[in-house]
């Protein structure tokens, strides 16, 4: 019996699981739960880091203390940065722009309007000067003022001369014509000389001053030498060219071997590179004459300084801004 009923319950039991409806499913491709992607920076101010570039370099072609790059970005590591990063390259708020591009203009405040009103307005009194008082009797004609009569007598007509006389006569003086002073037209306007421009002085008030003695081996070129290179033996004097503070000294940037760059303001750094010797260290500040490093031939095939001024991190003809010797 018990042979019987066992298949029939495995058949039962199968059956009933045939019946169940299958699982619910959910399709999760046409859902809105997709990964944020995160806007990176760009336009003025940022910079994205290229296959060979450094911290230094990068900070030298924008005109900036390597440090405060760094300090931006949360480097703590110069050589960290990574082909591809974004930079920051300038202080927040250097560079504001409005939104759109639109100029937001401010109302003009004026001065409050003066209400005129016509002198015949109703309800206004207009003060008039006073009439001359003049007496009228009841009868409605004028007496007065009464023109007196008297009978004639010496004594009067004495009276009457002595009045007259006492009217002031007015006497018009003589002048001489030759007396009177002579307007002379004033003197014309002579034009004053165009002053010529001072070459030891910046657009930005920087005071400059030659770095180095030495004959000008190579002058400033746009396709080529981005500054001036001066001749001279190992051991010259190298020389700050205006005052500054020193964001920058060392080896770091390859083609100009001992390196050392002087920030002056917001515009302008300037460069002494291939020196044999730096005396002054980062952070210090320099003045305009002072000794900071000796010619040398580091990363170059002779002794010589090559000098750079940068606008704005671009190089730039320093001649435009040296005195003339």
């Amino acid at each position: 019996m018990i042979r019987v009923f066992a298949p029939l319950v495995s058949a039962m039991l199968l059956a009933g699981c045939m019946s169940q409806p299958p699982a619910p499913t959910v399709d999760r491709s046409s859902g809105q739960m997709r990964p944020s992607t995160v806007a990176t920076p760009s336009g003025p101010g940022y910079y994205t880091v290229k296959r060979g570039d450094t911290l230094y370099r990068i900070a030298l072609e924008h005109g900036q203390d390597y440090k405060d790059v760094a300090a931006w970005n949360n480097i703590t590591n110069a050589g960290s940065i990574r082909e591809g990063q974004v930079l920051r390259v300038a202080p927040l708020g250097a560079v504001t722009t409005a939104a759109g591009g639109a100029v937001v203009a401010q109302p003009v405040v004026t001065a409050p309007v003066v209400e005129t009103q016509s002198l015949d307005a109703p309800g206004k009194v207009v003060s008039a000067s006073a009439p001359t008082t003049t007496s009228i009797s009841s009868d409605g004609l004028k007496r007065e003022p009464r023109g007196g009569k008297e009978p004639y007598s010496d004594e009067a007509y004495a009276r009457l001369n002595r009045s007259g006389e006492a009217t002031p006569k007015t006497t018009l003086a003589a002048v001489d014509p030759k007396s009177e002073p002579k307007t002379e037209p004033p003197p014309e306007a002579k034009p004053e000389p165009k002053a010529e421009p001072a070459t030891a002085i910046g657009p930005d008030d920087v005071a400059w001053q030659w770095p180095s003695s030495g004959k000008v081996m190579s002058p400033y070129s746009d396709s080529g030498n981005k500054g001036i290179d001066f001749g001279g033996k190992s051991g010259d004097p190298v020389q700050a060219a205006a005052d500054g503070k020193v964001v920058y000294a060392g080896a770091g940037l390859r083609g100009y071997g001992e390196l050392v760059i002087v920030k002056h303001n917001a515009t302008f750094l300037s460069a002494y590179a291939h020196n044999r010797k730096i005396l002054v260290k980062e952070g210090q500040q320099v003045t305009r004459g002072q000794k900071i490093a000796e010619m040398g031939s580091t990363d170059s095939d002779s002794v010589k300084l090559h000098f750079e001024i940068r606008k704005q991190g671009k190089p730039t003809d320093p001649s435009l801004y040296l005195p003339k010797r």
